[in-house]
């Protein structure tokens, strides 16, 4: 029996397990039984929150687990997420918190409410990387897409839609994220696959933007998508360093600091049960109970 929390960060939801009191025998199978939606407790993946490698560099260390089972190198809104539960499970009270990624260590800044509860928390998610040549030309039987590569420790394409009036007519919100998100996403051109993201700029400190993350598909929000769109928004001169970013599970900051060349994404983070997930030993399904 494994305890877990469920969290979400705009509606981007993952199951968080305590590694500092409970271990996971293979989190890639488990990712993919907890994960579904139909039979599973339901989210676009699992997150375990370890000790450090070392604690002289970090407080805590997150791997994270998509839908399918892959493990990806980060996750903006699940980073979120797990410094909320560090602090209010008494993990780390650090001020900043430091939590070691697949792409790194990131300091985290958060602000408490009257109750003492974490709900806003700013992650400093270092510099973004950007090819001398970021823009993309990939080509299918049905239509061409040019978008621009930026890595925040993890893969991201950014298709804008000013770019392509005929693939992209209408509101963005209409837009069939199941016809491209998984083509663009096993696109040849990348070797490892990669989160796609398709954006309307409103102006240039505001954009709106629906993402197809590479092993977990429609995603309610992605915080590493939001800054690379950011970032791309800012390369191609169509926003500000300082943007806001509507997802459809709700509002990120995101700030391209020009002088540290870090990238800062600012949001909330929140609890929505915790329960057990327990193996029955006659029967391939599993049982989920929440509390």
């Amino acid at each position: 029996m494994i305890r877990f929390t469920k969290m979400h960060g705009n509606g981007n939801d993952y199951i968080f397990i305590n590694g500092f009191e409970q271990s996971v025998d293979d989190p890639s199978e488990l990712a993919i039984r907890i994960s579904d939606r139909h039979t599973g407790v339901g989210s676009d993946g699992l997150i375990l929150m370890l000790p450090p490698d070392s604690t002289d560099e970090a407080d805590l260390k997150m791997r994270i687990f998509n839908a399918d089972g892959s493990e990806a190198e980060m996750c903006g809104n699940g980073i979120r997420c797990m410094c909320k539960y560090a602090y209010e499970y008494g993990l780390s009270d650090a001020d900043p918190m430091r939590i070691q990624t697949g792409s790194g260590i990131l300091a985290l800044e958060y602000t408490r409410n009257a109750h003492g509860l974490v709900e806003l928390v700013t992650v400093d998610m270092g510099e973004p990387e950007v090819s001398g040549h970021p823009h993309l030309d990939l080509e299918f039987d049905d239509g061409r897409w040019s978008g621009v590569f930026v890595s925040m420790g993890n893969p991201h394409v950014v298709m804008f839609s000013d770019e392509h009036p005929e693939l992209m007519a209408g509101p963005l919100a209409e837009f069939d994220l199941t016809r491209w998100g998984p083509r663009i996403e096993n696109h040849p051109a990348f070797t490892h696959r990669i989160n796609v993201h398709f954006v309307e700029v409103m102006s240039k400190s505001e954009i709106t933007m629906r993402t197809w993350e590479r092993g977990s598909g429609i995603t309610q929000a992605c915080g590493t998508g939001a800054c690379a769109v950011g970032v791309a928004g800012v390369i191609t001169g169509r926003t500000e360093r300082d943007v806001l970013v509507h997802l459809p599970g709700g509002d990120l900051n995101v700030r391209w600091d020009e002088p540290s060349n870090h990238v800062h994404m600012t949001g909330p983070a929140t609890e929505v049960f915790s329960g057990e997930w327990e193996e029955q030993a006659m029967s391939d399904e599993p049982c989920a109970m929440s509390e």
